[in-house]
């Protein structure tokens, strides 16, 4: 969470709202059009986001920080 959140400092960006810190199982980071989830393995698998999603287009990301 914390390298996200430098990275997206360097850029000017900062979150509209972080929730979950508290409970640390499921944070939740938003930046408007983009929200965050950073998740414990086990919340991860329970919740199985993914299934929600699998319709949806998928949108390449390079991940390369650029």
């Amino acid at each position: 969470m914390e390298a996200i959140e430098e990275q997206q400092s360097k850029r000017g960006i900062r979150p509209l709202g972080i929730e979950g810190l508290s409970y640390s199982h499921w944070v939740l980071m938003d930046y408007g059009d983009v929200i965050v989830h950073i998740f414990e393995e086990e919340t991860r698998a329970f919740y199985e986001l993914e299934k929600l999603w699998m319709d949806a287009e998928r949108i390449p990301f390079g991940g390369s920080g650029r």
